[in-house]
């Protein structure tokens, strides 16, 4: 793989506590990032925000001002595991679709492109920047945008399932499966808008488990024991 869009999410991030941050699992995060990086492979980040923000289960907050709130969400934590990277080694910036002071710089292809192409790792923060839109449907445009060859999505679980494994012992794990399919079947990997971008743009995606050991490095070395989903 030469180029990739890690999608993290929040809550991963959180591990056991369920909200803000486990710093340990943060550091082994930036672990396999690094790992990965000097195999020469340039990567890309976009980090949920339901470690601290899931505005769409409050009635009494307007849903623009709540996915507004989720975006900063996604900016502060960006610019935290942007900062254990940097610890671990590594170099990084981090962009936003919005002007956010110094803290972070606005998106462009052309500078997030040429960012990846030094060898930065470079986080894409703030969702798209406008509400209704999810941290899924910011992977895949931001991937669609940067020519990724692919989404590396790591998850709680480590693939794709028939039916939610938490609570069906006899859930099917999907080696293969057709983005239409994710659709039909309403598997809720991705939702709905990210799903059409994907197959318009034909953009692949590489469902694991965050949790698993090593399974970033696995993943982009080819080593997969996950799901792909499949988009042509």
């Amino acid at each position: 793989m030469k180029r990739v869009l890690l999608k993290l999410s929040g809550e991963a991030l959180a591990g056991e506590q369920k909200t803000g941050f486990d710093e340990s699992t943060v550091m082994e995060v930036a672990r396999q990032v690094k790992s990965i990086v000097e195999d020469g492979v340039q990567v890309a980040i976009v980090i949920g925000g339901g470690n601290f923000w899931r505005g769409r289960s409050s009635g009494a907050i307007d849903r623009v001002k709540a996915d507004q709130i989720g975006m900063m969400a996604t900016i502060m934590n960006c610019i935290y595991v942007s900062e254990i990277c940097r610890h671990a080694g590594l170099k990084t910036e981090v962009f936003s679709p919005f002007v956010c002071g110094s803290f972070t710089r606005l998106f462009s292809k052309d500078e997030a492109v040429a960012c990846l192409e030094q060898g930065k790792v470079a986080f894409f923060a703030g969702g798209t920047g406008h509400p209704y839109f999810s941290t899924d449907t910011t992977t895949v445009l931001r991937a669609v945008e940067i020519e990724a060859e692919t989404i590396l999505l790591a998850k709680a679980v480590d693939g794709v399932y028939d039916s939610d494994p938490k609570s069906n012992p006899n859930a099917k794990k999907y080696d293969e499966i057709h983005i239409q399919d994710i659709v039909h079947k309403q598997l809720g990997v991705i939702d709905l808008t990210a799903s059409i971008l994907c197959m318009e743009n034909h953009m692949p995606m590489l469902v694991f488990g965050l949790n698993e050991k090593d399974s970033i490095i696995q993943t982009a070395r080819g080593e997969f024991h996950g799901t792909k989903i499949i988009v042509s």
